[in-house]
C-alpha cells in the first residue's frame, strides 16, 4: 500500500456519501486506501458508513464509541494505515479529496523524508488574517517556520509517525505534526489548495469569536507545553 487517508467524520452523515463519491471519481490506482474514522457521531453517520461503504473497494471504517477530540479520531485511524505514506484530511469537503493525489504526485517527485502539507486559497479575509496571526505566534515562539497550521491535507512517511510521543487529542495535532516535521528536518512542501464554504453542516468548532478565542486559549497552551518539552 502506498497511501493510506486518515478522514474523521463527526456528526457527516449528509457529507459522507459525497466523499466517498469523490474518492471513487480520482483514486484510478489500487495502492491507495481511505479510513473514515466514525469518531463518536451522534447522528446517523454510522447507518450512512455501514450501508455504503461495501461499495467502494479502497475504503473501510474505524468506530471511536466516545468523541475525545479530532486529533483522537485522526489517532486511532492512524493506527490501522498500512500505507507507506499516511495521512489525513478532512469530511465537509472544504478539502477536496483531489488534493490527496496532488500531495501523492508531490511526494513521488521528491527524494528523502517530505511533510506534504496544502496552503488554503479562497477564504474569507477575517479567517485569513486570524491564520496569519497564529502562524506569526507560532513561528515566532517555536522558532520554526509554522503558517496556515490548519490547512489539509497532511501526508508524510509512516516511519516519521512512528515516532511520535504523546500527540494530541484535539485540534493542536495539525500543529504538532508540522512542528514534528520540522524539528525532524523533514522537508516540508506546500501546495494550493481551494478551501470553499461547507456543503452541509456547520463546523465543529469555527461558530464565532468565542471558539476562537477558546482555540487560541488551547494553541498557546499547546505551544508552551510543545517549546518546554520538545514534545508532550
Amino acid at each position: 500500500m502506498k497511501l493510506s487517508v486518515v478522514v474523521p467524520c463527526y456528526n457527516e452523515e449528509h457529507n459522507i456519501p459525497l466523499i466517498l463519491e469523490r474518492f471513487r471519481e480520482i483514486i484510478k490506482r489500487d495502492d491507495i486506501e481511505v479510513i473514515l474514522v466514525d469518531n463518536g457521531s451522534t447522528d446517523g453517520s454510522a447507518y450512512v458508513l455501514a450501508d455504503l461503504l461495501p461499495k467502494y473497494s479502497f475504503a473501510r471504517t474505524v468506530r471511536v464509541e466516545v468523541n475525545q477530540g479530532y486529533g483522537y479520531g485522526i489517532l486511532q485511524g492512524l493506527k490501522e494505515c498500512r500505507g507507506e505514506y499516511i495521512g489525513w484530511t478532512h469530511a465537509d469537503m472544504q478539502t477536496d479529496p483531489a488534493d490527496i493525489l496532488k500531495a501523492l504526485a508531490l511526494i513521488e517527485q521528491e527524494k528523502g523524508l517530505v511533510f506534504v502539507k496544502g496552503n488554503r486559497k479562497g477564504r474569507p479575509f477575517f479567517d485569513v488574517f486570524f491564520t496569519a496571526g497564529m502562524s506569526l505566534f507560532e513561528t515566532c515562539f517555536l522558532r520554526k517556520k509554522l503558517y496556515d497550521i490548519n490547512a489539509q491535507p497532511n501526508i508524510f512517511p509512516k516511519i516519521f509517525y512512528d515516532e511520535w510521543e504523546n500527540p494530541p487529542y484535539d485540534f493542536s495535532l495539525d500543529l504538532y505534526a508540522l512542528y514534528m516535521a520540522r524539528t525532524k528536518n523533514l522537508k516540508v512542501v506546500r501546495f494550493p489548495v481551494l478551501f470553499p464554504e461547507r456543503i452541509h453542516g456547520e463546523s465543529k468548532w469555527n461558530t464565532g469569536l468565542q471558539s476562537k478565542w477558546k482555540f487560541i486559549k488551547r494553541t498557546i497552551e499547546f505551544s508552551v507545553n510543545l517549546k518546554k518539552n520538545g514534545n508532550v
